[in-house]
């Protein structure tokens, strides 16, 4: 995310708005885009931000709140309550944030002007100068506006929820929005916007790229009939002709007749063998009446033995097939893990040295200030008291223990950033993708390495205190991660 500050923002909470954006960082390994922070689309009302996406685009509008609140209940359509007490904003106003609906509208129908075809629009109330907790009704959740406190995580789950678009916006389309929004907005390289996360080509483009190779592929198979039409070359196959070998029994048996006469010396009835030579005639019609029969048992004795043969390779082939229903006897592979009653079902799980690329607040400037030996992720679904859940872990290693104790340290702290979640960033959540907002949170240290877990309900709202998520993310503490 690259911030271009144009002017100045009109609200209190602008520069927690700020902070949570540049939380961010640059370039699309968390969030890419361009921020343009105190932006007028619509003449004489700046707002907090326009922030131009790949996939979308957001309008942040600052609403200042009286005093802090620990919890705040803000439906869009009707009034506000701080901490149980009601918020009244002048004499009309149903809610604080009602001016500032009217001016996104109003925004969302200058982009719609502007740039035909943006995309997703959303909305973000950035509420201050400081909420705990934001309770929105769930139909207002499922729509384009969302209402909270600014920070890197919070601003993060809205960016990954409201900025939807099925393919990114080109280089080009967005210098459009960004020059129609923010004509003074100083011109960025390609490269940068590359950088963001943006495309070199136009949405329709990849569309005639895609349609080329099949038109070839229709014109390539009638190519290949002419080839099978060869196929009455095969009668060069017959090398197989081992079939015709049966008539050559017939050579074989001669071959034995004469080959016999060994057999015969050495047993016992055939001892006038030897004297054939002297009576040729009469011996010989002796021997040639006699060696059929010998040729015939001895083709029995060849067939006995062939028959052991085969049964003994039958028997090694018995033998042998056992190992595979092996296989089955084995253990389930890890994609599915129960701990205490609880069940897991693997998304996705992956590992790298890139630990600051996966992380966002103040937990990606620790790890951007001390070196990790590598980070393993993973992504499971879950099911806690017949909810649907997801859970999120990841596994941090260090050279040494103290960096390791630092490193919890901030991850610990509330609001202080975390790791992002693997299935998120892959696209490989089916059904809803959970939004880690309100997770309930825990962490371990082992040796040198600290493991962070995050768990949300599917679909949420979610709260760090909820007794099934706080128990989800105990249990998750003792997963087998794989990267």
């Amino acid at each position: 995310m690259r911030l271009v500050r144009l002017a100045q923002q009109p609200s209190r909470v602008a520069e927690d708005v700020r902070a949570a954006l540049a939380s961010l960082g640059r370039g699309s390994n968390v969030v890419g885009g361009v921020a343009l922070v105190g932006a007028s689309p619509v003449d004489g009302r700046p707002v907090e931000a326009v922030v131009v996406m790949p996939k979308g685009v957001l309008i942040v509008i600052g609403v200042d709140l009286p005093d802090p609140a620990l919890k705040l209940e803000a439906p869009l359509g009707g009034p506000w309550k701080a901490d149980g007490w009601p918020l009244v904003h002048g004499d009309t106003s149903i809610n604080p944030a009602t001016d500032a609906l009217s001016l996104s509208a109003a925004c969302t129908h200058k982009i719609a002007d502007v740039a035909p075809g943006a995309g997703p629009i959303g909305t973000i109330i950035a509420v201050g100068p400081y909420v705990e907790t934001v309770d929105q009704p769930a139909a207002d959740l499922a729509g384009s506006v969302r209402v909270l406190y600014p920070t890197a995580t919070t601003m993060l789950a809205a960016t990954v929820s409201l900025a939807t678009a099925p393919r990114p916006r080109s280089v080009q389309q967005a210098r459009e929005l960004i020059a129609a929004l923010a004509p003074d907005a100083p011109p960025m390289p390609e490269e940068m916007l590359l950088g963001e996360g943006f495309s070199a080509f136009s949405d329709d483009e990849p569309t005639v790229i895609r349609e080329n190779p099949l038109v070839a592929i229709a014109q390539t198979v009638p190519v290949q009939h002419p080839g099978k039409a060869k196929r009455p070359a095969k009668p060069a196959v017959p090398p197989v002709k081992p079939v015709p070998a049966a008539p050559p029994v017939q050579p074989a048996q001669q071959a034995v007749a004469a080959k016999p006469a060994p057999p015969a010396r050495q047993t016992p009835p055939p001892a006038a063998a030897p004297a054939e030579p002297s009576p040729k005639k009469s011996h010989q019609s002796k021997t040639v009446k006699w060696l059929p029969v010998a040729a015939i048992g001895l083709l029995i004795v060849l067939l006995v033995a062939a028959i052991s043969v085969a049964s003994g390779g039958d028997d090694t082939a018995s033998t042998q097939t056992p190992p595979p229903p092996t296989p089955a006897s084995s253990p389930p592979p890890p994609s599915s893990s129960a701990v205490e009653n609880i069940q897991f079902t693997s998304r996705a799980s992956a590992a790298d040295q890139k630990c600051a690329s996966h992380a966002y607040g103040d937990v990606q400037s620790s790890l951007q200030q001390t070196s990790c030996a590598g980070v393993k992720r993973a992504s499971f679904a879950s099911s806690i008291d017949g909810r649907a859940a997801a859970v999120t872990i990841a596994v941090v290693e260090f050279p040494n223990t103290e960096q390791a104790t630092a490193f919890k340290a901030a991850a610990d702290t509330p609001g202080g950033g975390g790791i992002l979640d693997l299935a998120t960033e892959t696209n490989q959540w089916q059904g809803d993708v959970p939004v880690f907002e309100g997770a309930a949170y825990q962490s371990s240290l082992d040796g040198k390495s600290v493991r962070l877990v995050q768990v949300v309900w599917v679909p949420g709202p979610s709260t760090a205190d909820d007794p099934g998520l706080v128990r989800g993310a105990k249990a998750a503490l003792e997963l087998p991660v794989n990267g």
